[in-house]
């Protein structure tokens, strides 16, 4: 069954009429409704194409967080082969919203690791909907150790509303493990490529894409809070979200011009969640072109790269 956003209802609508036609012609046979249906059909795709052509930023928000969309553990399956999940932090406990392990992307080893949302009510409490707790960033220091000490590429996959504000995670040293972990990722000598599958959120994310290379799915978001967080704090008022989405320039257009996402790999109209084949197929294949654009760097250029590449970021400012 298809979800739809808010402001995809009347999309809702011509579709449910087609496939209702549909379905009573698969009960009547004497019916002839392909013609209607076909009309109906047409009818959506130019509504389809109308709502995605210049989508405000809090509506692809909005497609960021769609349930649907592929998620980490959908690229892991598709993309890699010889996937070992690695778990723990060999301290505390394993965070299964954070997931990685040792894997083959077009036959080269790798080192994997991206947040998992979950696709449906038991499995989303299970990965606490994506936000890490101290223990998945440790996990994910663990595996970029690992990678470095076996000079293995780390790839890692974005998809995260925010690191996990609960007390326990704060006892435990949320901001440290964050903060560690995102030096770890400016200490590697390996080549270190992220791609922004849906939301970018907050220090949970910048903790797995501080790499030489980042990528967003058209659609995705990456910003310093939530627009619904900003709108709390700036207005008292969360109500004022869309004020917020467009005042964070959140949205990959907006940060590849402002040159903090490196390239934006296009999506089908409707989102990934209407062609999610095509997507992770789209994905993998910037994955390993931009694996290949750092081969020929040893351990030292790598770093430098990376580090050169966040002492820059701003430098183009808001005019870009």
């Amino acid at each position: 069954m298809t979800n739809y956003l808010d402001f995809e209802k009347p999309l809702a609508d011509i579709e449910g009429k087609a496939e209702e036609l549909r379905a009573m012609a698969r009960q009547n046979e004497d019916m002839d409704i392909e013609k209607e249906a076909a009309a109906l059909d047409e009818k959506a795709a130019k509504m389809l194409g109308d709502l995605y052509k210049d989508l405000t930023p809090w509506r692809k928000c909005q497609v960021a967080r769609h349930p649907d969309r592929p998620h980490c553990k959908d690229y892991i399956e598709a993309l890699f082969d010889e996937y070992t999940p690695l778990a723990g932090d060999r301290n505390f406990a394993d965070d299964h919203s954070v997931m990685g392990g040792l894997a083959r992307l077009d036959g080269v080893p790798v080192v994997v690791i991206g947040h998992e949302k979950g696709h449906d009510t038991k499995t989303r409490i299970e990965r606490n909907f994506g936000m890490a707790r101290p223990e998945g960033y440790r996990k994910a220091i663990r595996l970029m150790d690992l990678a470095h000490r076996f000079n293995l590429p780390v790839i890692t996959l974005v998809d995260t509303p925010g690191a996990y504000p609960g007390k326990g995670a704060e006892e435990r040293g949320q901001s440290e493990a964050i903060a560690r972990a995102t030096q770890k990722c400016l200490a590697i000598g390996v080549p270190l490529i992220s791609v922004i599958i849906g939301e970018g959120g907050s220090g949970g994310a910048v903790a797995f894409a501080t790499a030489n290379r980042v990528a967003m799915l058209e659609h995705s978001i990456y910003s310093v809070i939530s627009p619904e967080g900003c709108a709390s704090i700036l207005w008292k008022d969360a109500e004022k979200m869309r004020e917020a989405a467009e005042a964070l320039r959140l949205t990959a257009q907006d940060l590849h011009k402002l040159g903090v996402c490196d390239m934006i790999i296009p999506e089908p109209v409707g989102g990934a969640q209407r062609a999610r084949n095509e997507v992770i197929k789209k994905v993998g294949a910037q994955l390993s072109d931009m694996l290949k654009s750092l081969t020929n760097l040893d351990s030292a250029a790598l770093i430098a790269d990376r580090r050169q590449k966040y002492l820059e970021l701003g430098s183009k400012g808001l005019a870009a």
